[in-house]
């Protein structure tokens, strides 16, 4: 069953033209909101035509294209070739813009432990650790982030049902748990660096054990369920073995 959220409001929303580095520009509506249970100042921008992207929605079509994609100042500001975070924001931007949707701006930097922590971690990394190695090794978790504030958002804006523009398998399982109809996952770009292959090695590996957890839990959920037919069934006759 689905863990019933806090409602958030809309605070404020204003149109913003955005231009990146390459030339790619457009316009985007920055919504900020109120009641999200971390009380961060998480923004969500409506990308194209998000308003008839709603319209169609509300009328039983297609769900928008959505991305939440976690702060990281160091590639989404400065262009670190650390990780792929900057190339992935100004992929979904586009693609977002192209269909009309949301991009969900969550201020959880380093997968939620920090820039500082995220800093400290880097200099793990550069004595052989990987991102997931180095983050426990700062006494933190792997992944810190939560979406529960990503799911209060969509709800604000009437986003019941999405398709999710990423291929991390633990965004789409919480927020499928959290009340989100998650109706496609769709993968983003791979952007392979020198600078960063360790990483997407590491990223690439954490995300095939994910899914093979969430396989592994549908098995077991489906496993019980049947369990508990049989067990409230009352044979017609009886079962020889």
């Amino acid at each position: 069953m689905p863990e019933a959220l806090p409602i958030a409001t809309v605070r404020t929303q204003v149109t913003v033209p955005l231009a990146f580095p390459d030339g790619y520009t457009t316009t985007v509506r920055v919504f900020t909101f109120k009641g999200l249970v971390d009380g961060r100042e998480h923004l969500a921008l409506g990308l194209g035509d998000w308003a008839g992207a709603l319209d169609r929605l509300a009328a039983g079509g297609e769900p928008p294209l959505v991305r939440p994609h976690s702060e990281c100042l160091t590639g989404d500001v400065f262009g670190s070739q650390r990780c792929d975070c900057g190339p992935q924001l100004r992929e979904a931007v586009q693609r977002i813009a192209e269909t009309g949707g949301f991009l969900l701006y969550l201020r959880q930097e380093g997968r939620g432990i920090g820039l500082y922590a995220k800093l400290d971690a880097y200099a793990l990394q550069d004595a052989g650790l990987d991102t997931y190695q180095a983050n426990v090794a700062l006494g933190r978790g792997e992944d810190e982030r939560d979406y529960t504030a990503a799911a209060q958002m969509l709800a604000t804006l009437d986003v019941p049902r999405v398709r999710l523009l990423s291929s991390n398998p633990d965004k789409a399982e919480q927020l499928t748990r959290l009340g989100v109809d998650v109706v496609e996952r769709v993968p983003t770009s791979v952007f392979l660096s020198p600078a960063n292959a360790d990483y997407l090695a590491a990223k690439a590996a954490k995300a095939a054990e994910a899914e093979a957890e969430v396989a592994e839990a549908e098995v077991a959920e489906a496993d019980a369920e049947a369990a508990e037919e049989r067990a409230g069934r009352t044979p017609d006759r009886p079962v020889y073995r």
